[in-house]
């Protein structure tokens, strides 16, 4: 009799990953939730997924959620008002005790949604708290013993339409981001068609010595391209005007260092080249920005 191989994921409500587990079918997804009775819940336990009630602030709760997973996909998100180490509950909170919970129960691999640290790659001219919390969770996740690999992503792709990156005019569509300048450099991810694909990858090849995922970090990005080019590409795409307009400031200060951080730092991930080799070498292709405008874009605003 086959063993049932579940992956617990965490932020299973919105995540695609559960959706690439369910259709892929090597394993069998455990939505991990604090509240199985919200309407996001019912309707993943509509489509067959296991939901268990655990709360990423409670490790004793984590303990029943994550009892007989082989692994874990974990994403966090920031409690608002963002709070320092020691000033409340947060991502560090959070992201140590699902760490420590998986070692307990015995998961053999974790995969964690990570970012760099904006202090570090700003010699502290910036703090954004949940970039910097997610960074020192990364670490420890390293330091546990367990398995694991992390991903990096850049600015979503998606948020054409989820965030409403892409705005209708009089003549035609415009983008406008607090910070950029037209031709500051930005890291884009493609996150509903690549990230499911990038940890179905990892889950299946973990095991594998000679793959060497453990302990790596893989930055997802499928272009490192201006928004004023973005949104060049995204007119020819969709054969009307689309313009970018520099944004003023948010006035929340962790929010405007984030912009500024990524403005002057290129999107935060030059250093690796897209498509990024260790993808590659796992025989992961990225979609290119010409796929997410045809097959994503178009659709939805042409």
């Amino acid at each position: 009799m086959a063993t049932t191989r579940i992956v617990s994921v965490f932020g299973a409500t919105s995540s695609s990953v559960v959706q690439a587990l369910l259709k892929d079918g090597t394993f069998t997804p455990r939505a991990i939730t604090r509240d199985p009775a919200s309407d996001p819940a019912q309707k993943l336990k509509a489509q067959g997924v296991e939901v268990v009630k655990g709360d990423s602030l409670d490790k004793p709760s984590l303990l029943n959620a994550l009892h007989g997973s082989e692994a874990v996909f974990v994403v966090t998100a920031p409690i608002f008002p963002i709070k320092a180490e020691g000033g409340g509950p947060n991502e560090l909170v959070m992201g140590k005790n699902i760490v420590d919970a998986a070692k307990e129960v015995g998961v053999k691999f974790f995969v964690f949604s990570s970012l760099p640290s904006i202090s570090k790659i700003s010699g502290g001219k910036y703090t954004v708290l949940h970039y910097d919390q997610k960074a020192v969770v990364e670490e420890y996740l390293k330091a546990s013993g367990l398995p694991n690999a992390s991903v990096h992503l850049g600015v979503f792709l998606d948020n054409y339409w989820k965030f409403g990156l892409l705005r209708k005019t009089d003549t035609g569509f415009d983008m406008s981001v607090p910070s950029y300048k037209a031709d500051d450099l930005e890291a884009f991810t493609w996150v509903e068609r690549d990230l499911p694909a990038v940890v179905l990858t990892l889950l299946k090849n973990y095991a594998d010595p000679s793959k060497n995922i453990s302990g790596k970090t893989y930055p997802i990005v499928n272009a490192t391209i201006s928004y004023s080019e973005l949104a060049e590409r995204t007119g020819k795409a969709l054969g009307t005007k689309v313009t970018f307009t520099p944004g003023p400031p948010t006035g929340m200060t962790t929010l405007d260092d984030m912009y500024a951080a990524q403005a002057e730092y290129s999107g935060l991930f030059t250093a690796t080249p897209v498509s990024n080799p260790d993808l590659v070498a796992l025989g992961v292709q990225l979609g290119t920005i010409e796929e997410f405008l045809e097959t994503a874009v178009k659709p939805r605003f042409g």
